[in-house]
Parts: structure tokens; sequence; C-alpha cells
């Protein structure tokens, strides 16, 4: 009998992020790790903020990321099934990666059975967060009129202006940690949704914290890391759902 090939889980790269030391060097690492999983992978789930800052204008999308998308490209034409959950820092994506990389969007969160397990996957963003100030960004964010509007900046202005505001709220957010379990809204998020839904496995990203909690006998949280210090995967081999860090050594 052949051996199930296996699903990936990752998040958080940030690609072009200003706070990046050498972003070069960061994407290539993250292009050698799907390099190396390219001959088992069955499916990878990109579980949001790929990149630092995305937006689609109608014939412009922001430069770089050429090994990136080129890598994914070549994985979802040798019939690697990808997807892509936007995050709250690349939620702006109106058709290009779809059209151009044959790959999944998925613009909300979902469930999904992945052999016969069923797993909510996320980003993570706005689940159960508290804050006025959190609920007007994502309201501006997410508002049609909001997005209207910022197309008529000149691209240049605009994704200028996106990633300078990604770098000033990064320069002033503490090292991410963990709350507890009490205290973790993911965590509480999931343990809500739980009580209606069956679900075995919740991934998240958004937290640039590496997380496996069990819940329950049959229920798990896995929280993704990020690719930028902890360069972390889940990875599901149609049993088992392990958290790994890529280790090139």
């Amino acid at each position: 009998m052949p051996k199930t090939k296996r699903t990936y889980f990752l998040s958080d790269a940030h690609l072009g992020s200003l706070v990046i030391s050498d972003g070069r060097e960061q994407e290539r690492k993250l292009c050698r790790f799907l390099d190396s999983i390219k001959t088992e992978a069955e499916a990878i789930y990109f579980l949001g903020d790929m990149f630092d800052f995305w937006f689609e204008y109608r014939m412009v999308v922001p430069k770089g990321f050429t090994r990136f998308l080129g890598k994914v490209a070549e994985l979802s034409d040798a019939g690697v099934d990808i997807h892509f959950f936007p995050g709250n820092h690349d939620m702006w994506t109106f058709g290009y990666l779809r059209q151009e990389l044959g790959i999944t969007v998925h613009e909300k969160p979902c469930e999904l059975i992945i052999h016969g397990k069923n797993f909510f996957l996320a980003h993570g963003d706005g689940l159960n967060e508290k804050g006025l100030g959190v609920r007007l960004i994502q309201g501006i964010f997410r508002s049609k009129t909001c997005q209207f509007l910022f197309r008529i900046f000149p691209p240049f202005f605009g994704i200028k202006f996106g990633y300078n505001w990604s770098r000033h709220n990064r320069e002033k957010e503490v090292a991410a940690h963990y709350y507890g379990e009490e205290n973790e809204w993911l965590v509480q998020y999931a343990k809500t949704y739980s009580q209606s839904h069956s679900v075995d496995y919740f991934i998240f990203g958004h937290r640039h914290i590496l997380l496996d909690l069990m819940l329950r006998k049959r229920n798990r949280v896995i929280i993704l890391g990020d690719w930028i210090s902890l360069f972390s995967y889940a990875v599901f081999d149609g049993e088992t759902l392990e958290l790994h860090q890529y280790d090139e050594a």
C-alpha cells in the first residue's frame, strides 16, 4: 500500500518586512524548505501573513518575492495542492495569486477534512481578539469602500505607506509570548468553538509563538510560530500531526 503523502502548514513569513535584516536570505531559506518537501508534499497550507504587505492594484502588485512566488508556482504546476489564507498583513488579494499560481485562496476560516480528520484552519486575527481599536482597524481593512479609496493613491505611495505602517507597528510590539491557556484568545476561541463542532485539530498563525496544546482527548490547538526567527511548520502524515522547526543541518 503506497505511503500517504504529507500535508504541511506554515505561516507568518512577512516577506518584504522592513524590520527583517536580511530579507533575501530569509526568502531563500523558505524556498529551500519548500524545495526539500516537494516530493513528499500532497498539500501545503499557508495560513496568512506570508507577505508583510500585499495589495493588488488593477494592473500592479508589490514587487519582489520572485523566488517564493516562482517556487509556489513550480509546486502547484507539479500537482501539489496549495492553499492560501490571507492574514491581516496580506488580505488584499483580489485574484492574482489564484490566477497566476493556480492556488486556492480562502477568504475566511474554514473546516476541512484531511485524511479523515477534521481541521479548523485560520490565520487567527479577529478570532476572539478584544479591544475597540482592534475591531476598528479590522473593519477599515476589510471595508470595500476603504479598499476602493486606497486604490486611488498611486501604487508607489500606497505600497510604501503599507510597508512603513507595518514597520511602525512591528517596532512598537513586545516580543510574542504565550499568555497561558486561560488568557490565550485563540485557545479560548477553540474551546468555545469545539463545544458545538467536532474538530480534531485547530491550526492558527498570527501569534508568532509555537504551541501544541491538547484540549481534550482528540482535540488539539496548534499555533505555527513564524518564518522570521522560528522557521517552524506543522506536518500531517495522515495519522499524526507534528510541529517542527526547519533545520538545514
